[in-house]
Formats: C-alpha cells, structure tokens, sequence
C-alpha cells in the first residue's frame, strides 16, 4: 500500500471543502486519517465535513474559524478545534435549554443569578471580569433573551475569558448560522489571540 502525500490530499480536501462539496471533502479527510492517524487537521476536517453534510451551518463558520486560527499557530489551532468539537454537544445542549425554556430555568438553577441582576452589581461599580471570576464555580447566570446573550459573549471576549466565549460562540452560530451579531463576535474573537484564564 503506498502512502499519500499528506499534505496535498488534506490542501484537496480544505479545497472541497471552501467548494462545499462537502462529500468530497469527508472522503479526502478520511484519507488522510486513515494513513495518518495521528493527524488532528484530518479529524476536525472529517467531523467538521459530517457536521456540513448534515446540514448544521455552523460548520462552515467553525471551518473559517479554524483556517484563522491555523495561520497564527497551527499545533494551538488544531488543538483548540479538537476541544471544541469534543466539547460541542454538551453546549449545545445547554444553549437549547437556555433559549427553549427560560422559565424553567428560572426555577431549576436557584442558586443562580439572572443576568440583569449580575449587570447591576457591574453597575454599582464592580468589574465584568472580578464579578465574573468570584461567581462562576459556585453560580451559574442564568440568561433568559437573546440580546443578553450577545451581550454576555462580548463581555466575555473583551476580558479574555476567550476560550469559553469561543466553546458559547461556535455552538450559537450552530444554531443561528446567519446571525449577524454572532459573526461580529467570532471576528472579534479571531483578532484577538486564544488564551486560557
């Protein structure tokens, strides 16, 4: 069996993939897998390339991202990939919860707090990042409209909680794969660099 050019069949299948012919693009990732199974760029491509074929719009937005991230730091990129993809069901999870049943949020999180509440303690002169750090092990902020949430993430980002802006962000663009202000944010996001706080 003679082995591949890793390289040029993952370039093919990159190329594919901005072609959305996403099929091909599986096929060519899988390719390289298969030879080389260590590859971490041919196993976000694989997933990244079912997640197209299944129709979730995020995926192209989540591959945007990546090339990003890979022109400032490959090895960083493709780990910061395989963790979000690892990650992704549980947020999504969580996010659906939060926008499909807010009420019942409300009364299943008692020990957590509404985010108009947790702005006006920011208001009373704290800051987003000091409240943010002394509540979030032990709190959740419960968020129950979609402006918050934008809010929130933008909050987030501008105090380098980047990476879980970035697990939030990537699951939201799944679900609203057109929303205008989420692609704001993951363009904010992408200028600034990804760092664990």
């Amino acid at each position: 069996m003679s082995v591949i050019s890793k390289y040029k069949t993952l370039s093919q299948a990159k190329d594919s993939f901005s072609k959305e012919e996403f099929g091909n693009a599986l096929e060519q990732f899988a390719i390289v897998l298969q030879n080389y199974p260590n590859s971490k760029e041919a196993y976000n491509g694989v997933i990244l390339s079912e997640m197209a074929m299944s129709g979730e719009g995020g995926a192209e937005a989540l591959f945007d991202y990546y090339e990003i991230l890979k022109e400032e730091d490959e090895d960083q990129a493709d780990s910061i990939m395989s963790d979000l993809l690892s990650n992704m069901d549980d947020t999504m999870d969580s996010l659906n919860e939060i926008f499909t049943n807010p009420l019942r949020n409300r009364l299943e999180y008692e020990d957590g707090i509404l985010y108009q509440d947790f702005k006006d303690i920011i208001a009373d002169g704290n800051s987003f990042r000091e409240t943010f750090e002394n509540i979030m092990f032990s709190t959740r902020v419960i968020i129950t409209k979609k402006e918050d949430f934008i809010d929130f993430l933008s909050n987030l980002i501008d105090n380098n909680f980047n990476k879980m802006a970035l697990n939030y962000l990537e699951n939201a663009l799944i679900a609203y794969p057109s929303d205008k202000s989420l692609r704001k944010l993951l363009k904010k996001l992408s200028k600034g660099k990804i760092i664990e706080n």
